[in-house]
């Protein structure tokens, strides 16, 4: 294995690695992305179709992830596979996206959907602290947001044990709160099982036409971005125990739960909603709790909800630094990016720069416009990684083969680039900005290279 991460120390075992991964998977798309497949799709049977498609794709980038990681065990994820099975070049425009779209952006959103769902559970804590007659409602808002990212990102910089022993209990805390809404509402919540068969008022019956499937690609999109962060536990390998046996393990195990809780979860949407209602609706979770348990129950689960994004924020925090530590090791970015604590053996620097390009999105406005931009953007390299387990396969240099070679890894690939494709057609503008986004980190990597004078050594 290569030495150059070694600055970071192996202190990962299997059960906080697996919990690292749920959190960053579970996040604010599965509150946020139903009601908007609703209002494309217009069904409730094509929309949890669509639900049970996206965790195959997941568990299929797993097993291809899961075996990158064992023969790479090392910080960095994707921008570590391609820069060593391909091009550092292609590496770097990786790891350029993940900086711009793949961490910060997250890290802001789910920063905001705390702080809206929390105010909506409080709406008048502004007052509490005399803020009402002199901060604007969504400058107080956004403020709040601000503090969150800060609080979590100075917690991560006192090392990778307690930060992860905090990740363990806000996803336990989170797992809790789906599973405890899953059984509460098909046990005790209003709802009928009639909403399956009933499609949305609202729109035109979905007909399998190139406009039809145009949406049903856009929804994949959301759908994958909901799903993002099945491969997570590669972004931290250099911190990991036995990595080729846990890596595989945290991804496999991580997915599988999600797939589950994401589909039961959805089931109860539509069992608590009618579809005519679910339709373009943001706050889905808070929603179906009203629909199933009355006002108050909207409440609380407005408030805890606004707590589980804590978890999923957290690891967004966790890992994205160890991309940009990776980059910098290797002389693409910033040196200054690479400093490891002495004490606290954590990428300090990379965890500043991650905290203050999230804040400008808070504070810019736009990350709610971003989300088709955002799932374009994180669909593109996973597919190079994954086509980078048959060169890996060829050379004979995989170090645990695991099951569902080749045809798992064909269906990702192939099914990745329809969604791509469809969601280009559906959302030009914006995944022409993602496609952008990632082609201005060229001249960026070659001042980087010109800069150090030759090409570093990976």
């Amino acid at each position: 294995m290569n030495s150059s991460g070694s600055h970071l120390e192996r202190k990962l075992g299997l059960f906080p690695v697996t919990n690292i991964v749920v959190a960053n998977i579970i996040g604010a798309g599965i509150f946020t992305t139903t009601g908007y497949l609703m209002n494309f799709l217009g069904h409730p049977l094509l929309m949890l179709g669509l639900w049970l498609v996206g965790g195959l794709i997941a568990l299929c980038g797993a097993l291809a992830f899961g075996e990158l990681g064992a023969a790479f065990p090392e910080a960095g994820g994707e921008y570590t596979f391609i820069s060593k099975l391909f091009h550092p070049m292609l590496g770097f425009l990786s790891g350029w996206l993940s900086l711009i779209v793949g961490f910060s952006a997250p890290i802001a959103a789910s920063a905001i959907g705390f702080s809206k769902y929390f105010i909506w559970a409080f709406p008048g804590f502004q007052s509490w602290f005399l803020f009402d007659k002199i901060v604007h409602p969504e400058l107080f808002s956004r403020l709040l947001a601000i503090l969150v990212i800060l609080v979590f990102s100075l917690l991560h910089a006192r090392g990778v044990i307690l930060g992860a022993r905090v990740q363990s209990g806000l996803t336990m805390l989170k797992i809790v709160l789906i599973v405890g809404l899953i059984i509460a509402g098909f046990g005790w919540g209003s709802g009928s099982l009639d909403h399956l068969q009933a499609s949305s008022p609202e729109r035109e019956p979905f007909s399998f036409n190139f406009s039809g499937w145009k949406s049903m690609g856009l929804s994949l999109m959301f759908i994958m971005f909901a799903y993002s962060g099945w491969n997570s536990a590669t972004y931290i390998g250099s911190e990991i125990k036995n990595p080729v046996r846990v890596i595989p393990r945290s991804l496999l195990i991580s997915t599988g739960v999600v797939m589950l809780l994401y589909l039961l979860l959805n089931l109860f949407f539509v069992y608590a909603i009618p579809p005519g209602q679910m339709a373009g609706e943001p706050e889905i979770g808070a929603v179906a709790a009203g629909f199933a348990f009355g006002r108050i129950a909207e409440t609380v689960i407005s408030m805890l909800i606004s707590f589980a994004l804590f978890s999923s924020l957290s690891a967004y925090i966790i890992l994205g630094p160890r991309v940009y530590y990776s980059m910098a090791r290797d002389g693409y970015f910033f040196k200054w990016v690479s400093a490891v604590h002495p004490r606290f053996k954590v990428p300090s620097n990379a965890l500043l720069l991650q905290s203050a390009i999230a804040i400008v999105l808070v504070l810019s406005g736009t990350f709610e416009q971003i989300l088709a931009y955002m799932g374009f953007a994180l669909g593109i390299f996973p597919i190079l990684a994954v086509l980078g387990v048959f060169k890996l396969r060829i050379a004979g240099k995989s170090r645990l083969k695991l099951p569902g070679y080749p045809v798992a890894h064909v269906f990702f690939i192939i099914v990745s680039l329809v969604i791509l494709v469809l969601a280009y057609f559906e959302r030009p503008w914006e995944s022409t900005i993602a496609i952008l986004t990632a082609l201005s980190g060229i001249p960026v990597f070659y001042w980087f290279k010109k800069k150090n004078g030759r090409l570093p050594v990976l």
